[in-house]
C-alpha cells in the first residue's frame, strides 16, 4: 500500500480530475511532473490495478480507481468524525463545548454570544463547525456535536429538542434599478408597498434549501410567482451586499439591515404576518446536558433573546 497520506493522494486525484492531465495538475500543485507521475504509478503498482486511465482523450479515474478514490473519503470522513469525537477531551484539559451552525447565522450570532460567555466560563473550550443545516443537524442526533444553532425551527427532527431564541423581522433591500425605489429616503413605511409586486422584481436570493429561501418560496407560490431570480448565493450576507449594489431586490433578516449615510438604496420592513425569522438552540433528546453544557445553553438563550428583542421592538 502507498505511503502517501490520503488526503495528500485525494489532493493529486482531484486535480488530475478537475485539469485532465499529469502536467496541469502538477503545476496546480505545484509539484514536479514527474513526481506526480511516479506517485500515482506507485500507488497503482501496491493496489495491483490501474487507477487512472490515461487512453482516454481526458485523464479519468477507472472503475477500480472510482473505488479506490471511494475508499480514501472514507477515511477521511472517519478521521473528520474522530477528531470531532475528541475534540471534547483536548489536550489542553478544558471541557469543551461543540457547536455546529450556519456559516452566515455565525457571523451574526456568534460574536453576540462567545465574547459574554468566554468572559463568564473562561475555563470551557468552544469549538466551532459551520456547515449547512441538514449536516449540523445529523451531527447533533449522532451527537458528534453538543448544539445545533439554526433559524426556523419548524423543519428539524423531533429526534432533538429545540429551544426558541426569539425572532427578527424582514427588510427588502429595494436599489435604484427597482421600479419601487424612492430616492433619498432609507427607510419606507411599512404595508406602503405590495409584497406581490415587489417579488415580481428581479431578485437575489439565497439558494435552494435555505431557511430564508423556503420562506421566499412560500410566498412566491402563495402569489404563484415565477420569479425573475438575477444571483443566487448560500450566503445571506452577500445577498444583501449584491442587492446593495444595485443587481437586484433582496429580502434579508433585520439583523443585516442598518442605516447609512446616504439613501443609495431603500429598507422596506416586511409584516410578521407574511415572514418572520425565528432562531433556536437545539440538542439531542436522549441525551443528558452536562453542567457546562447548562451553562453554555443559558448564556446563549439570554444573549440571542436580548438582542432579537431590542432589534424587532
Amino acid at each position: 500500500m502507498s505511503h502517501i497520506q490520503s488526503p495528500i493522494l485525494l489532493q493529486y486525484l482531484d486535480a488530475l480530475l478537475k485539469h485532465g492531465s499529469f502536467t496541469k495538475a502538477a503545476k496546480d500543485l505545484y509539484i514536479s511532473q514527474p513526481y506526480l507521475t511516479q506517485t500515482i504509478k506507485r500507488t497503482e503498482n501496491d493496489l495491483g490495478i490501474e487507477i487512472v486511465n490515461r487512453k482516454s482523450p481526458q485523464l479519468q479515474l477507472t472503475e477500480a480507481g472510482k473505488v479506490y478514490y471511494r475508499y480514501l473519503e472514507s477515511i477521511e470522513e472517519s478521521s473528520e468524525d474522530l477528531k470531532r469525537q475528541l475534540a471534547k477531551y483536548s489536550m489542553t484539559g478544558k471541557p469543551t463545548i461543540r457547536i455546529a451552525i450556519l456559516p452566515s447565522l455565525a457571523t451574526y450570532l456568534l460574536p453576540l454570544v462567545l465574547p459574554v460567555f468566554k468572559n463568564k466560563f473562561p475555563h470551557i473550550s468552544v469549538t466551532i463547525l459551520e456547515d449547512v443545516p441538514k449536516n449540523n443537524e445529523l451531527l447533533t442526533i449522532k451527537e458528534e456535536v453538543d448544539f445545533y444553532i439554526g433559524q426556523n425551527p419548524e423543519a428539524v427532527s423531533p429526534s432533538l429538542i429545540t429551544i426558541d431564541c426569539g425572532f427578527q423581522n424582514y427588510y427588502a433591500i429595494i436599489p435604484p434599478s427597482s421600479d419601487f425605489y424612492c430616492e433619498g429616503v432609507q427607510y419606507l413605511t411599512e404595508n406602503s408597498i405590495s409584497v406581490e409586486e415587489l417579488l415580481c422584481q428581479e431578485l437575489v436570493l439565497t439558494t435552494n434549501g435555505s431557511a430564508i429561501r423556503r420562506q421566499i418560496d412560500r410566498l412566491l407560490n402563495r402569489y404563484k410567482i415565477t420569479p425573475r431570480i438575477a444571483f443566487e448565493t448560500s450566503n445571506v450576507y452577500t445577498v444583501a451586499e449584491l442587492a446593495k449594489q444595485d443587481l437586484g431586490v433582496a429580502f434579508v433578516p433585520e439583523g443585516l439591515v442598518y442605516a447609512t449615510n446616504s439613501a443609495a438604496y431603500n429598507l422596506y420592513p416586511i409584516t410578521t404576518t407574511l415572514i418572520s425569522l425565528e432562531y433556536f438552540i437545539a440538542y439531542p433528546a436522549s441525551k443528558m446536558l452536562s453542567e457546562n453544557e447548562k451553562l453554555f445553553l443559558d448564556v446563549f438563550t439570554t444573549i440571542v433573546q436580548k438582542h432579537t428583542k431590542k432589534a424587532s421592538s
